[in-house]
């Protein structure tokens, strides 16, 4: 099982929902988070005044697959996600040892 961490822009969550759905993906946690890579943010007028605006804010999604699907999940992610503008996101894939559906107990592949 591989853990997928997905940041994207806000505005890209519900598009990215709906082509993951259509792949397969059963769930995923969304977390709002803030963060800057190669942007290192931007300035902004508010009232006259001119300010630096350190951390952008984007979506942060969290998904857990079988490994046999993992290429699709990124690929869809990326695809779906994808402006050509600065600050598009980052995706990260990581191993998952164990997972437990807590309702029923399964474990690994059946609990996802």
């Amino acid at each position: 099982m591989k853990l997928i961490i997905a940041a994207i822009k806000p505005f890209k969550l519900e598009e990215v929902r709906e082509a993951l759905t259509a792949i397969g993906v059963r769930g995923m946690m969304v977390t709002e988070i803030k963060g800057f890579g190669s942007q290192s943010g931007h300035t902004e007028i508010y009232r006259g005044a001119e300010y630096a605006v350190n951390f952008v804010p984007k979506v942060k999604l969290e998904i857990v697959v079988p490994s046999a699907m993992t290429d699709q999940v990124v690929e869809t992610i990326a695809k779906t996600a994808k402006t050509d503008k600065i600050g598009d996101g980052k995706i990260f894939v990581l191993d998952v040892n164990q997972a437990v559906r807590v309702r029923t107990g399964e474990t690994n592949e059946d609990a996802i």
